[in-house]
């Protein structure tokens, strides 16, 4: 249908103005028809443009036809570009969801490749991974299957893409091709506009009406797309040429082209200072499209003048971008080379594998986390990508093959663990209903221990065995946590008892008979005991009740050290009565150390006074005498305590 179409011509360095104008030169001469001429005058005014700027254009022309039949190019552009190596699998199907389900499909085909290209690399590198522990664990290579629940939501939500995507270009193919039809028929009125015998004014009326139906006609295939548009713009100018008859006419939209064509220079201009080179690219190859697509020519005195100026703005925004891509690949090769360290500090650990369990785990964690700066440490050049992915999945797979032989050669080791495991699963299952608690606690708690102190066994077995050892242990304690509650009820009735006790005994007066309110006291003191436990946490009321006897010790003045082992009993009670049977010994060490504290210090004293050349009125030696006394004091009520905290084991 393009029977018109000449496969020489080519835009000129303006977009279309230089062929205009050459092609009107011929008319003048008439030598030649402008249809003939036309391709010459092409091919001279592409011999003058240097290679530079003829790939600049051509960058830019080939854009613009990939996005002729691209709707979405506009929201492909805006939708930001993540760093996708860095993300893990979920993270991968996260983002891919989110791209599916929020933008246009047509918009986001690079996101989805770069996506499932990552996705597909880590799937597979974990995949062979476990198909080699399948096979040391005794497996057959034939009978290996594996799948996870990313991979199987990743396929789903790659397979609505892709449905998504079929559909939508199904669609788009019935579009472009009527639009293309739709633009071979304005391209057939536009040639049939010089034959027309009417009005000249109304011929340029229906001419504006063409472009204005050429604008709003939709894309078109992409493989139409050049040869289209040049067969339109070839009939535009012979019909600008056809114009030259009427120039005020021409001249008109000469005029009304350069001042568009200034504005389009403007923004360019503009662009050059964008600090974001692609945005600047993107906007600067939509001018291109404008002044190709939408603008005629202007009057031969601007033509020249107006292209220069809009090609100096080309040049200089290409050059930024291309000094962007030189910034980016120097990027790349830094990445490399933080790429190649990983992949170095990866081999040199697998050269020193551990020797035990513990080492092994250390190296595990220590090279899981080089895997992660791996893959944060950003892109590599794309020529070194598939050989840099490769030397880091040997790299990986190496190390696991020496960590499977470690743990293969503690098979042994671990069948030894789990019969001891078995036997503590035994024991446990035996005690979980005694009611001895005193006597099985303890022996519940250590086989806990001891568990703990077990090392690996076969991981069929694991989960097993310890959900057998954890049912008996914990059938066990939430039995003793139950009747401590119930033992929590009682000693807070017992705390309610004893604080009623306390509001009684503070308004006790004394007698006056000595003896007699020594007995009362001491039966207080028994009274408070017999209350029995309180809860830990309000343990602060016995200091309330010492407080009050120490008031009335002091109005009965009686002997300090038989006040202080009075009390001493009454703690002493307490102590017997807690199930933490540390508490005693605690005790002891503590009352020992205090011993020991008051020996040392009549001994530094006494060594003290020694070095005093005065007499014993001095007052400072009276003050180290004084001082000595108290400590004597001390240590005989300490002893005193001692001897009463021996008793108790007799």
């Amino acid at each position: 249908m393009l029977e018109e179409k000449n496969d020489n011509l080519h835009p000129d360095a303006d977009g279309n103005e230089n062929e205009s104008n050459k092609e009107a030169a011929q008319i003048e001469d008439q030598e030649e028809s402008t249809a003939e001429k036309a391709p010459e005058a092409v091919k001279k005014d592409a011999a003058q443009d240097s290679g530079e700027e003829e790939d600049v254009h051509n960058e830019i022309d080939e854009s613009n036809a990939e996005d002729a039949e691209d709707e979405g190019h506009k929201d492909r552009h805006e939708i930001p570009l993540l760093d996708y190596h860095a993300m893990n699998m979920d993270k991968l199907v996260s983002e891919l969801e989110k791209l599916v389900k929020k933008e246009k499909i047509q918009a986001i085909k690079a996101h989805v490749d770069q996506i499932k290209s990552e996705f597909d690399l880590k799937y597979q590198e974990l995949l062979e991974q476990k198909k080699e522990d399948f096979i040391n664990e005794g497996g057959n290579e034939i009978d290996f299957s594996y799948s996870t629940p990313v991979k199987k939501q990743f396929n789903e939500v790659y397979g609505e893409y892709k449905e998504k995507r079929n559909q939508y270009y199904k669609n788009l193919e019935h579009r472009l091709h009527a639009n293309l039809e739709n633009r071979l028929a304005i391209i057939e009125e536009l040639k049939g506009l010089i034959n027309v015998e009417e009005n000249i004014n109304d011929t340029y009326k229906h001419f504006k009406e063409l472009q204005d139906r050429w604008r709003n006609a939709g894309p078109i295939p992409r493989v139409n797309y050049n040869d289209v548009w040049r067969t339109y713009h070839h009939h535009v100018e012979i019909f600008y040429d056809f114009l030259d008859l009427n120039r005020d006419l021409r001249d008109l939209d000469f005029k009304h082209n350069l001042e568009e064509k200034e504005k389009i220079i403007a923004q360019a201009e503009s662009l050059t200072e964008m600090g974001d080179v692609n945005k600047a690219f993107r906007e600067l190859q939509l001018l291109h499209k404008i002044w190709k697509e939408d603008l005629g020519p202007v009057d031969r005195e601007h033509r020249e003048d107006i292209w220069n100026r809009f090609s100096a703005a080309t040049k200089v925004i290409h050059q930024k971008r291309q000094e962007y891509f030189k910034n980016q690949d120097a990027i790349h090769e830094d990445n490399l080379l933080v790429k190649q360290d990983i992949i170095k500090k990866i081999m040199d650990v697998t050269q020193h594998p551990a020797g035990n369990h513990s080492g092994w785990q250390k190296q595990i964690k220590e090279v899981e986390a080089l895997r992660e700066d791996f893959f944060n440490a950003g892109r590599v050049p794309y020529k070194v990508n598939e050989q840099t992915w490769s030397a880091f999945k040997e790299a990986v797979r190496k190390f696991n093959r020496n960590k499977n032989a470690f743990y293969k050669s503690l098979k042994k080791d671990q069948q030894h663990n789990l019969d001891k495991k078995i036997e503590l699963v035994k024991l446990a299952e035996s005690l979980k209903d005694s009611e001895d608690w005193e006597e099985t606690t303890p022996i519940m708690k250590k086989i806990q221990a001891d568990w703990k102190k077990i090392g690996h066994v076969p991981r069929k077995y694991s989960d097993k065995v310890w959900n057998e050892f954890k049912s008996a242990c914990n059938h066990y304690f939430d039995r003793l946590h139950a009747r401590k509650n119930e033992h929590f009820k009682e000693e807070m009735e017992a705390f309610e008892q004893k604080k009623a006790f306390l509001d009684d005994l503070k308004e006790y007066q004394l007698s006056g008979d000595k003896e007699k309110d020594l007995e009362q006291i001491k039966s207080f003191i028994s009274d408070w005991k017999a209350i029995g436990r309180i809860p830990h946490n309000k343990k602060s009321i016995e200091g309330k009740f010492n407080k009050i006897l120490d008031a009335l010790f002091k109005k009965l003045d009686l002997d300090k050290q038989k006040a202080e082992l009075i009390k001493y009993g009454n703690k002493l009670d307490q102590l017997a009565n807690s199930d933490n049977d540390s508490l005693i010994q605690n005790e002891r060490v503590f009352i020992r150390r205090r011993i020991d504290e008051a020996k040392s210090e009549i001994r530094q004293l006494e060594n003290n006074l020694q070095f005093f050349n005065a007499d014993d009125n001095n007052p400072i030696v009276m003050e180290v005498k004084k001082n000595i006394e108290k400590h004597k004091d001390d240590l005989n009520l300490w002893k005193a305590k001692l001897k009463k905290l021996k008793n108790m084991d007799q």
